[in-house]
């Protein structure tokens, strides 16, 4: 908003040329969604935890402290992320950006049904939301309409085709079936980050990581100089999710000073399942599918653990962890709370890094 009203003025006053600069947006988006979160999260936690008796429902069946330290903790904090990212992107983007909308709407709209699922928990006193089948049938449907619009915003020569990262020429086309795999992605990027979020600051941190890594992929895809250079599919319009993905960092940062240990507030579906699906409709978006799966591989291992205890456990009736997700495992075995989460944290850095190494290494 603030680009399409100022950015006219930028040839008589010479500051305002700085709204021209990707970058300068980037980053004043981070800023905006970092003071919005922190001024106005002491209120939205107040609000939520005026209507949540006992705060989110705890699983019975989970480690055994959580019914003691996290019990009374409101949840639907994915509220106070989904405002910040969503106003400080409004202010900072350029609004004549299709692929800005595109990935907003999937956010928001993956967003309603995490709050839907966290309202009929927190209304109910139970654990059980909205039903599984419910929840995938709604986040196909969404993420199949914003594949394709995303892929109508793109040229026709790359619009149907996925990049291979450490190749430089490699790519599978897939025609008409892409729309499937880009709904795919969005759904799986939502449903890992939400197993994930499972502990204070275990998930937020890891996608403020991949967000900071797709900043990058989003502005060099979208600038055809830099993409030429490092030998990169070029996407036009796709640096305007550079804008975005700064956002969601500094709404991500607000978030967790009320997320840190002790947690004031649990962000719960609200934000994981928007969060996740932002991730995996920006890695859509810029062509770079296949480098969410090794830059959030911390999510990815996560929900494998799940597929291998619940397959295990039906054929055999044993399980291989002690406790799925996987953090639950190594809460069960006694590591502390902060000890898995710092862990968890560092995997996720040593995932970024090496996700990152495959824009230059073709």
């Amino acid at each position: 908003m603030i680009p399409l009203l100022l950015g006219r003025l930028a040839d008589d006053f010479i500051l305002f040329n700085l709204l021209r600069y990707t970058t300068f947006r980037a980053g004043a988006a981070c800023m905006t969604a970092l003071f919005l979160s922190l001024a106005f999260g002491p209120a939205i936690i107040r609000w939520l935890a005026s209507f949540q008796r006992g705060g989110q429902p705890i699983r019975t069946d989970g480690p055994e402290r959580h019914l003691i330290e996290k019990k009374g903790t409101p949840t639907m904090g994915g509220v106070l992320i989904l405002f910040a990212l969503g106003i400080s992107t409004l202010l900072w983007a350029d609004l004549r950006s299709g692929m800005v909308w595109a990935v907003l709407t999937l956010t928001m709209g993956y967003g309603l049904l995490g709050f839907a699922d966290d309202w009929l928990k927190v209304t109910k006193r139970n654990t059980k939301g909205v039903s599984g089948k419910m929840k995938l049938l709604v986040q196909a449907g969404l993420g199949l309409i914003v594949a394709i619009w995303l892929v109508s915003l793109m040229p026709g020569s790359i619009a149907t085709k996925m990049t291979i990262p450490f190749f430089k020429d490699a790519m599978i086309p897939f025609g008409l079936l892409f729309p499937l795999v880009g709904m795919l992605v969005m759904m799986g990027a939502s449903n890992a980050v939400n197993l994930t979020d499972g502990l204070d600051g275990l998930a937020i941190v890891p996608v403020m990581i991949a967000s900071g890594v797709f900043t990058l992929i989003a502005y060099l895809v979208g600038n055809r100089i830099f993409a030429d250079y490092l030998q990169l599919l070029g996407v036009p319009g796709a640096g305007e999710l550079a804008v975005f993905c700064s956002a969601l960092i500094g709404a991500g940062l607000g978030f967790l000073w009320f997320n840190a240990p002790p947690a004031a507030v649990f962000m719960g579906d609200t934000g994981s399942l928007a969060l996740g699906g932002a991730l995996g409709a920006v890695a859509v978006a810029t062509k770079h599918e296949v480098v969410l799966a090794i830059v959030g591989g911390l999510f990815v291992v996560e929900t494998v653990s799940v597929i291998i205890q619940v397959f295990w456990y039906k054929r055999t009736g044993k399980r291989v962890f002690l406790m799925a997700p996987l953090h639950h495992h190594f809460e069960k075995k006694g590591w502390r709370e902060p000890t898995i989460v710092i862990r968890f944290w560092i995997i996720a850095v040593i995932l970024a890094l090496i996700g990152l190494s495959t824009l230059k290494i073709r």
